[in-house]
């Protein structure tokens, strides 16, 4: 774990040093409880990896995070929100590209932390960097750490790590 964020750190102070660059962290929500509703809280797995995000983000100062209306996005931020005295701040779950160039202008300069799905945060990474490079992620997999730095939509540098 360390070394991964050791990389991650060495990755965003190389690509972040200007100040109308945005910086973008998008991660699908960690593993979800199996309750039954459609609005399930994180499993202890899911709060684990949460707090391992956390952890690694600790020494990156961030300006906002936002996540969708439900329980385990929110979740997967709060220890971020916790750390960095921050309140996590709801999206809608499919986002336009003028969200996305809202929180370009409003947070010039600083880190947006975004939690969304398998079927959401692919097409806002694609959005970002301007390719069609990710599909819809297995639904086992929460792992997935996009970083994209960026001062335009569509001409971001994407940076995709596992955590």
């Amino acid at each position: 774990m360390r070394s991964l964020s050791f990389l991650f750190f060495v990755c965003l102070s190389t690509i972040s040093f200007s100040q109308d660059l945005t910086t973008f962290i998008l991660v699908r929500h960690s593993e979800k409880a199996k309750d039954g509703t459609q609005n399930p809280p994180l499993n202890e797995a899911g709060t684990i990896r949460s707090s391992n995000l956390a952890e690694m983000l600790s020494n990156q100062p961030v300006a906002a995070l936002y996540a969708t209306p439900f329980k385990r996005t929110i979740e997967t931020l709060q220890p971020i929100a916790e750390i960095q005295d921050l309140e996590v701040q709801s999206y809608e779950p499919h986002a336009t590209e003028e969200w996305l160039k809202s929180l370009i202008q409003k947070h010039m300069g600083g880190t947006v932390v975004i939690a969304g799905h398998s079927n959401t945060i692919p097409g806002l990474a694609n959005s970002l960097i301007g390719s069609e490079v990710f599909t819809q992620f297995d639904d086992s997999d929460y792992s997935n750490l996009i970083v994209i730095v960026t001062s335009t939509i569509g001409q971001g540098k994407l940076i995709r790590l596992k955590f």
